[in-house]
């Protein structure tokens, strides 16, 4: 029996959302006044960096399979950063604390500097929704 490849990876989900986040902030860059689209993508952010930071257990369990305890923890400290990140973001977006979003934004896009994203992107507008995802995360 072969064995199966599964196309969309941890590590593939966390890229395409760290290009989505950076893509996010760009356009959240240029927005004037608070919108429902800036709501969308201020939740988006908080969105993403969540479940990156939920994605990265699942990665460092094949190192810790073979015993790479040192690996896996650097790892684990190179990404702890997202979650906190995340709900400082959840908390500023659900009390409309847009000073501390703008505090935040440059932080998060410092640590997102070396990605790029292309002009001629395929991400779309990811961020679509956002906020009544993030309103619903509230309740539950």
């Amino acid at each position: 029996m072969s064995r199966v490849i599964n196309p969309d990876s941890v590590g593939k989900e966390r890229t395409r959302l760290i290009k989505s986040i950076v893509l996010c902030i760009r356009e959240l860059a240029k927005q004037t006044n608070v919108t429902s689209e800036t709501k969308d993508m201020a939740s988006f952010i908080a969105l993403a960096l969540q479940s990156i930071s939920d994605g990265v257990d699942v990665s460092v369990a094949a190192w810790e399979k073979r015993d790479y305890w040192v690996k896996a923890d650097k790892f684990r400290m190179e990404w702890m950063w997202t979650g906190l990140s995340a709900e400082k973001m959840k908390t500023a977006v659900l009390t409309s604390d847009w000073a501390a979003i703008a505090l935040l934004m440059p932080q998060i896009a410092s640590r997102f500097n070396k990605v790029e994203v292309s002009d001629n992107h395929r991400l779309g507008k990811p961020w679509v929704g956002a906020y009544s995802l993030l309103a619903l995360h509230r309740k539950l």
